[in-house]
C-alpha cells in the first residue's frame, strides 16, 4: 500500500479508502453486517486506513460501528462521515445529528466530518446562518471532531466559492478519466490542492461504469495496450482489468491525497489494493494516457445518462428502479438493445405480479433535488421508455401491469 500524506494534519493516508456506501445486502438500505466486517477486516489487512460513510447511506454507520468494534479496528482507521445539511433547520439539529452519528458509530470522535452533497455555495451560507461555524469550532476544541471539509456535486465554476467560504482542511470531488471537466474537474482538483487541502476523490469508477459494465470494444482497448505495467522494479504491478486502468489514472494525479473506491467483496479489495501498491504519481506511461483517451471516446458514445447507481433517487414514489432503468438503457447503446431491455424487464420487475415501469412515472419531482448528477430523472425515464418499449412492446407492457397491479 503506498501512503500520501495530508497536508493540513499531516496523517499518513492510504492512497485506497473503503468507501462503504455500497456495501451488499439482501434487502436494499439493509447492509450485510458479516458481510461488510469481511471486506473491512481484509481491507484493514491490506493497508487501507480511512473509511467512508454517511448519515443518509441507510443502516450504514451503524453496520460500520458494530463492525470497528467487534474487529477491535477502530484506533487504526481513520472514521469518515458526513452531515446531512438539508436535515438541519437550527443550530440543535447540528448536536442532534452529530450525536445520533457518534452513538451509531459507537466512538467518540469523527476524524473526518463532512458537510454531505454540496452543490452550491447558498447551501453553505444557509449554514452559516444556523451558526455552524462556531459549532464547528467548539467540537474541534472537544476533540470530537478531528478535521472538516465537504462532498461536492455541484457546478465547475461554484466550487471555488465553496473553497474560499471557509478555512476547509479537506474536500471530496467526483474524479475520473469521464469527469475531468465535469463538477469540480480537474481545475477543481489542482484548486483545492494549490489551497493546501487534502483531496479525496469519489466515483473514480463512475460507479462502475468504468470497470465491469464498461462496453466490449473499450475494454478490448486495454487489453490489446501494447504497455500494460504500472510502477518500476519490484514494485510494478499489471493492469489487468478497467478498474485497474481507471483507478490508476486517478493516481497519477499528485494533487490527488486519497481515492475511495466502493468495494463490495474481499476480492476486489485484494484487486485493488494490489494496483494501490504501485499508485505514485506520474506512473503512468504516455502510450497508456493515449490508451485511456481512446477508450473514454468509445465510453462517450454510450454513456447516454450519467447515472453512478448511488440510490440517492430512491425510493421512488411510484416503485420505479430508476437506476435500473438508466443502467438497462445505457447497456442498450454499449452493448446492445437486447441486453438493454433484459435488463430493462429485470429492473421493472415486469415478470412479478406488480411491475414498475418507466411509463408509471407521474413528474412528481422526488428524486430531482436528491440527484447528485443533476439528471433531469422524469424526462430521461421518458428517454427509457421511448428506447426499450416502444410501440407495441410498451403498449403490451402496459396491459400485463394493469392486469397484474
Amino acid at each position: 500500500m503506498q501512503y500520501r500524506v495530508d497536508p493540513r494534519t499531516g496523517r499518513r493516508l492510504s492512497v485506497l479508502g473503503l468507501g462503504c456506501m455500497r456495501f451488499p445486502g439482501s434487502v436494499p438500505g439493509r447492509p450485510d453486517q458479516r458481510r461488510a466486517e469481511a471486506i473491512i477486516a481484509r481491507a484493514v489487512e491490506r493497508g487501507v486506513n480511512y473509511l467512508d460513510t454517511a448519515y443518509l447511506y441507510p443502516g450504514n454507520e451503524a453496520v460500520v460501528g458494530a463492525a470497528l468494534e467487534h474487529l477491535g479496528l477502530r484506533d487504526q482507521v481513520f472514521l469518515a462521515t458526513k452531515l446531512p445539511h438539508a436535515s438541519c433547520k437550527d443550530e440543535a439539529d447540528l448536536d442532534r445529528i452529530f450525536n445520533e452519528q457518534l452513538h451509531r458509530l459507537r466512538t467518540d470522535r469523527i476524524d473526518y466530518y463532512l458537510i454531505h452533497n454540496i452543490t452550491s455555495p447558498a447551501q453553505w451560507t444557509r449554514l452559516v446562518g444556523l451558526g455552524i461555524e462556531a459549532w464547528i469550532a467548539r467540537q474541534k476544541a472537544a476533540g470530537r471532531i478531528g478535521a472538516i471539509g465537504f462532498s461536492y456535486h455541484g457546478s465547475t465554476g461554484d466550487f471555488s466559492l465553496v473553497l474560499d467560504a471557509y478555512d476547509w482542511d479537506f474536500c471530496q470531488i467526483q474524479y475520473n478519466y469521464a469527469n475531468e471537466r465535469y463538477q469540480a474537474g480537474t481545475a477543481g482538483l489542482v484548486a483545492a490542492a494549490g489551497r493546501g487541502l487534502a483531496v479525496f476523490v469519489m466515483e473514480p469508477l463512475l460507479g462502475g461504469r468504468l470497470a465491469g459494465k464498461l462496453p466490449a470494444s473499450a475494454r478490448r482497448i486495454f487489453d490489446q495496450a501494447a504497455d500494460r505495467m504500472v510502477g518500476e522494479g519490484p514494485g510494478a504491478v499489471e493492469l489487468t482489468t478497467p478498474a485497474a486502468w481507471g483507478l490508476s489514472w486517478v493516481w497519477d494525479h499528485p494533487e490527488v491525497t486519497m481515492v475511495l473506491s466502493g468495494m463490495t467483496d474481499p476480492e476486489m479489495v485484494d484487486e485493488n489494493a494490489r494496483i494501490a501498491t504501485a499508485a505514485l504519481p506520474g506512473a503512468l506511461s504516455a502510450a497508456q494516457h493515449e490508451a485511456v483517451a481512446r477508450v473514454l471516446q468509445v465510453f462517450e458514445r454510450s454513456n447516454r445518462v450519467p447515472c453512478t447507481g448511488c440510490n440517492y433517487c430512491m425510493p421512488c414514489p411510484r416503485g420505479i428502479n430508476i437506476p435500473g432503468c438508466f443502467a438497462a438503457y445505457n447497456a442498450s447503446f454499449a452493448h446492445s438493445w437486447f441486453t438493454g431491455v433484459s435488463q430493462y424487464f429485470t429492473a421493472s420487475a415486469v415478470r412479478t405480479g406488480s411491475p414498475k415501469l418507466a411509463s408509471n412515472c407521474v413528474r412528481c419531482g422526488a428524486c430531482l433535488s436528491n440527484c447528485p448528477q443533476h439528471i433531469e430523472i422524469p424526462d430521461r425515464l421518458l428517454d427509457v421508455q421511448r428506447r426499450l418499449t416502444p410501440g407495441p412492446i410498451g403498449a403490451a407492457l402496459k396491459l400485463i401491469a394493469r392486469r397484474k397491479g
